[in-house]
């Protein structure tokens, strides 16, 4: 079984084809999945798609492109919602320099909220990163040192040293399909070097579809082809790469009961 650890089911790509979605991802031994929150104002949207299926769960966040707009000053509303059952997680957040969608100082402030909310829930922090890795590294060490908490760096392609320091102060990495992308030789140096306890996979469906189905929409079920990448880079069998990545994803998202 392969767990996807995130995915955005609830956005329009998937429409009124959710339920064949989540069926096709089953039919390709993808067990349970984690659909992400963008906006605290979706979260009753995100929620709800969690708690229509028995294997998908949530996370309560504002994503950084959201926080001119819906970042958080504090934790807590972050914690308040994360008292559902169906929530594993806190995020996506971070911070996205790339675009700059939303101000610097509202991306810092709303990231540093939600550690606060992953502090005092001890669910995951969920971090995305983009153009940001020095601050990034700076941001979760000063953190951490305040007071611990978990997390995973979703859809890494961000730098060496940024790995290395999320690495160091516990945290989990997950790669998507840009795995396996021709041009991410990089990244696939990373995977290749981060300790096999600390991996996790993930599609960001509906962005980013691995080969073979790179420009089509993205959904749970293509997790396989990253999985099947990231064996290859690790010298593991498809199955030892499931089992591995699976076992991982629930030491870290505890909250989320294992699927049979």
């Amino acid at each position: 079984m392969l767990v996807d650890s995130h995915c955005h089911l609830d956005f329009k790509d998937f429409g009124d084809e959710l339920d064949d979605v989540v069926g096709r991802a089953g039919d390709s031994g993808v067990g349970a999945m984690v659909t992400i929150c963008t906006h605290l104002s979706r979260f009753a949207a995100v929620r709800a798609v969690a708690e229509r299926y028995d294997n998908i769960w949530c996370s309560v966040g504002v994503h950084p492109h959201e926080a001119g707009a819906e970042g958080q000053s504090a934790a807590d509303a972050l914690v308040e919602l994360a008292g559902h059952p169906k929530v594993v997680g806190i995020g996506e957040t971070g911070l996205d320099y790339y675009y700059d969608n939303s101000p610097r100082d509202a991306q810092r402030q709303s990231f540093r909220a939600h550690i606060e909310a992953a502090r005092q829930t001890g669910l995951p922090l969920i971090v995305h990163s983009r153009d940001a890795d020095d601050e990034m590294a700076d941001i979760l060490r000063e953190e951490y040192a305040a007071g611990p908490f978990t997390g995973v760096m979703h859809c890494f392609s961000s730098g060496r040293a940024l790995a290395e320091a999320a690495l160091e102060i516990g945290f989990y990495i997950s790669f998507s399909g840009i795995l396996t992308f021709k041009s991410a030789d990089e990244v696939r140096a990373i995977a290749r070097d981060v300790p096999a306890e600390r991996l996790l996979v993930e599609t960001d469906a509906p962005f980013l579809a691995p080969v073979p189905n790179r420009g089509k929409r993205n959904e749970p079920a293509f997790v396989v082809h990253t999985a099947a990448q990231l064996a290859d880079i690790k010298g593991l069998g498809s199955a030892e790469l499931a089992r591995l990545t699976t076992d991982n994803f629930y030491r870290l998202f505890g909250r989320a009961a294992r699927a049979a």
